[in-house]
């Protein structure tokens, strides 16, 4: 059975924001909350794992597995957008209203990947 249209769309968001924690690491290192350990690590840890689950998602062997990864994954990112709210520099110019609606589209691309399943 063929995987839908809207799955890629999910797997090419992972794989390019995966990618751009290479290109521009320092927007990542930027959110990053400061008790996080290693961040220069944790940044392209964290993209190679974005790669990794959106290339996952396209083949049937690993889309489970790559559909869990993204559910804890966006679960942890949850505390980069609430570090972002608490912290000025963090938050990088964004309008307040703008980081609170990331919150709720957290949830949202939580369920899309639940979806899946």
């Amino acid at each position: 059975m063929e995987a839908p249209w809207h799955l890629y769309i999910m797997a090419v968001m992972y794989i390019t924001a995966g990618i751009m924690h290479f290109a521009r690491p320092k927007i990542y290192l930027r959110i990053l909350p400061r008790y996080i350990p290693s961040p220069k690590l944790m940044v392209a840890l964290s993209g190679l794992v974005e790669i990794l689950v959106g290339l996952g998602l396209c083949f049937s062997f690993s889309k489970v597995y790559s559909v869990y990864l993204i559910i804890a994954m966006l679960t942890v990112f949850l505390l980069v957008h609430f570090y972002m709210l608490s912290n000025e520099k963090a938050g990088a110019g964004i309008p307040r209203w703008i980081l609170i609606l990331r919150i709720p589209i957290q949830f949202v691309l939580i369920y899309w990947a639940y979806s899946y399943l």
